[in-house]
This record gives structure tokens, sequence and C-alpha cells, in this order.
């Protein structure tokens, strides 16, 4: 193994939950009367909520960004909806990272703490990851503190760190520290787009990312 610390997005790199997520904002906006379309609300996947909000309805007063942030919870969280999946390859790769005993894993997202926590338990694999980090606990992505905080946890260096991700807001995030990133195009952001931020690799599905990582 190339590293020694393997930092994961979560949303659109482990998880296939990007059609929620936009089916859930897009319903949260019609409640407040702010229509939004599935592209707008693509492009703000990967930030913590209140920075996507703020991005997604310019001059938002505060009571109303209050209200779309808990009408979005209402809908992700407590309206019936399928399970989410992870994407092909996720699980049994991820497990045979976590036999490699040397190997630390770790999560940045831009879910929060409470978010995170669910979906761990709802998936069984909170055990999979070493750490995490959210985006209400530390600074949203871009920002780089979140990567700076799971180097520091867990006592890696940054060149032995990779950060893999579905966004440019993480390949900006891991270039703000001269970290290496791997991108995945299977997410929310256009392989063109993740190129401007130089990955070391570009993964078109996620075993194709396994075998990159392996070999």
């Amino acid at each position: 193994m190339r590293y020694r610390l393997l930092i994961f997005d979560w949303d659109g790199t482990l998880m296939d939950s990007l059609g929620r997520i936009v089916a859930c904002m897009q319903a949260a906006g019609r409640d407040i009367g702010w229509e939004l379309t599935s592209d707008q609300v693509r492009d703000i996947i990967g930030l913590g909520l209140p920075e996507a909000i703020a991005r997604l309805c310019p001059g938002i007063e505060a009571e109303r960004a209050e209200a779309l942030k808990q009408r979005y919870a209402h809908y992700f969280v407590e309206c019936d909806q399928p399970p989410m999946a992870f994407y092909p390859g996720v699980s049994h790769g991820m497990q045979q990272l976590r036999r490699d005993g040397q190997l630390r894993l770790a999560v940045a997202t831009g879910k929060s703490r409470r978010g995170l926590d669910r979906a761990f338990r709802e998936s069984g694999t909170g055990a999979w990851f070493h750490a995490s980090r959210t985006a209400d606990e530390t600074r949203s992505k871009p920002h780089p503190r979140m990567l700076e905080e799971l180097l520091a946890e867990l006592e890696v260096p940054v060149e032995e760190a990779l950060m893999v991700g579905d966004t440019e807001y993480d390949m900006e995030m891991a270039r703000a520290l001269g970290m290496d990133r791997a991108a995945v195009t299977y997410g929310v952001h256009s392989p063109e787009r993740l190129a401007a931020s130089t990955p070391v690799f570009t993964a078109h599905s996620f075993p194709g990312l396994m075998e990159w990582l392996t070999t």
C-alpha cells in the first residue's frame, strides 16, 4: 500500500445518496417557496449544510434558511425513503482495506455528526473507520481543517495520506495541504472539473480505485 492513511468523502464517493439529497432539498425548497433545480443542488453536495444553503439561496433571510434546513432534515430522515446503497465494489473494497492492520481509514464529509453517525448505524460500517470529521464540528470543505485534524489525531504525516472524493471541494481541501488526492468520476462533479485540482489518480469506479491502491 502506497499510503498509511486513506480519507474518504461519504456522499457520492462511498454512498450512492445523491438522488435522495437532490429530491429532499428540492422538496424542502418548495416548502419555503424557493425553487431549486437538480443541477443547483448537485453542485453544493459536499459542503456543510449552512454553506450549501448560502450558496443555493443567495441573500436568504436567517429565519428562512433555518426553515429550509429543518425541512431538508425532515425529508431526509423522517420521510419514507428506499434504503441507500454503497456504490458497486465499496463494501468488498473497504473490508479488504480494513484487513491491512497498518492502514488507517477515515471519513471527511459535509454531513453533520448526527447524519454521519446515523449513516454508520444504518449501514453497519462505523467499525470500518479509525476516525471521522463532519462539517458541523470543524470547518466545511474546501477549508482543509478537517484533514489537519484527522492527520493530527491519527499521527500520520501529510505525505503519507490520500484524500478520495467526487467533488472539487474534496480535491481543493487536500490540495491546500499538499495532500495527494484521488478523484472518482461516478459522483457529483465532472471529470473535467475534478481534473482542474490535479488529482494523482482518477477512478471511474470503486474497483478501479482499489486496483490502483493495491498494485
